[in-house]
């Protein structure tokens, strides 16, 4: 079910959820002639009022901080990321016939274009970057899009049938998908995530599979040899199984070989993308991400040659171990897109040493024993902020660290951090955390922490 716009035109249905996402289908679908209504728990003085206005002129209707009386109105509930489909109201409303799917599903549906798509509990935003720059760079016009900051359907509905769409997909999008299928698909790996959300491992991986479960034998999915969920996965898989490894060589899928970022195919042939050392993203975790994007890119049928000059020109996405300079012979990295703890480590791993790291906000549930485990010897000083900053303190001092700093704000832990570092230290920002404590998100927060750094180069 590609395209099927009567399911759309002229039918009432209710859009819930009023953020990037919501407001970007909410547009979409008033011009595919539906009768929209949105929901949000917001107060209405809470929203962008011109915003609102536009939309109020183009036929929608609005709900802020109050649900719809009649729901057996709507034909269709479309959820932003961020809404739970387990909230009573939107179950009511299924129980009474209404189709519940995502922006991700009817971005999908009404798009002539061509979609690859990319998951993972951490780097997919620099994967699917990096993806990007491969398409456009071999010619193709390409759109990123979904989780990275760019609502889908806000490119897919203009999209031509010789268009791509790169689209990092979360969890929360993927497990409202119903006929989402995409060309080509990516795992990168399942670590303990947002389970204040998905309450089991098992839920969470199950909606990370959504993003192959639509998928037939025509289509590949690349997934990640050395994780344990990945090949869990990857036998429900109906697709062609493609897996990259920075471990080990593989009979076939790509890995590293003498120093050298390759894919070897099933007839034998091996082909060269770039060498491990011309990359310019740092650690082992982005030569897995390279590995991906590769794959994923000669799977799309991406001349070897033009997947290696994209690789060696990339230098990473902005809050993802972001350089941000050096003080005083003191380096600083932000990495407030490391909002899990897995993240953090991968983080502490790529630096390697003497790390002053700023951690702490909205633990979102997980646990922080084994995260702790990683500072004796790595972090020199730990300096905490946020709702859930004592968790990781705690978890610290059970793991015998104990050089830590508790901070109000994030200009006192820059502060901090700038009067406790010595020249060949770095101040990291990798919170372990998400941001929605203190910051909108964690752009916000990435970018509040480079303005403090600013601020120290200039004093």
């Amino acid at each position: 079910m590609k395209t099927n716009l009567d399911n759309i035109r002229g039918q009432n249905i209710l859009v819930v959820g009023f953020g990037r996402s919501g407001r970007a289908v909410t547009s979409a679908l008033l011009k595919l002639g539906a009768r929209v209504s949105v929901q949000d728990s917001k107060e209405e003085k809470d929203v962008e009022a011109s915003v609102v206005t536009v939309l109020r002129n183009q036929g929608a209707r609005f709900y802020f901080n109050e649900v719809p009386e009649d729901l057996t109105q709507y034909r269709m509930l479309v959820l932003s990321p961020g809404v739970d489909p387990e909230l009573p109201f939107v179950r009511e409303a299924q129980a009474a016939g209404a189709e519940v799917v995502g922006e991700l599903e009817i971005a999908y549906r009404i798009s002539k274009g061509n979609f690859i798509a990319i998951t993972g509990t951490n780097g997919k935003t620099t994967t699917t970057t990096l993806t990007g720059e491969i398409f456009r760079a071999a010619g193709r016009p390409t759109a990123v899009v979904g989780n990275i900051g760019v609502a889908v359907i806000s490119q897919s509905a203009k999209a031509e049938e010789g268009d791509w769409l790169v689209t990092e997909c979360s969890s929360f999008q993927l497990e409202t998908t119903k006929y989402f299928r995409p060309k080509v698909s990516a795992l990168l790996n399942i670590t303990p995530d947002h389970l204040n959300r998905h309450h089991t491992m098992e839920n969470y991986a199950r909606a990370k599979a959504r993003i192959f479960a639509n998928q037939r034998a025509d289509g590949y999915f690349v997934a990640n040899y050395e994780d344990d969920w990945c090949q869990k996965l990857a036998g429900d898989c109906l697709a062609k199984v493609v897996w990259f490894s920075s471990a080990r060589e593989l009979k076939a899928g790509a890995f590293v070989e003498d120093g050298w970022l390759v894919f070897r195919r099933e007839d034998g042939e091996t082909v060269r993308f770039c060498r491990k050392e011309e990359l310019r993203i740092i650690g082992d975790h982005n030569v897995q991400n390279a590995l991906a994007a590769a794959a994923v890119s000669y799977c799309s049928g991406i001349d070897p040659e033009v997947i290696g000059q994209a690789l060696r020109s990339f230098a990473g996405v902005e809050h993802r171990i972001e350089y941000c300079g050096e003080i005083d012979g003191v380096r600083y990295f932000n990495d407030s897109k490391g909002t899990n703890t897995d993240a953090a480590e991968t983080a502490l791993r790529a630096i390697g040493h003497d790390i002053l790291l700023i951690a702490g906000g909205d633990g979102k549930g997980q646990d922080f024993t084994e995260f702790a485990t990683h500072f004796p010897g790595t972090v020199k000083e730990l300096i905490l902020l946020g709702r859930d900053g004592h968790l990781i303190r705690e978890a610290a001092e059970k793991a015998g660290f104990t050089a830590i700093h508790d901070c109000k704000n994030m200009e006192n832990c820059v502060r901090t951090a700038f009067e406790l570092a010595r020249p060949g230290d770095t101040v990291l920002l990798s919170p372990a955390c998400a941001s929605w404590d203190m910051y909108s998100d964690y752009e916000q927060r990435g970018r509040h922490f480079k303005d403090c750094v600013k601020r120290l180069a200039h004093k």
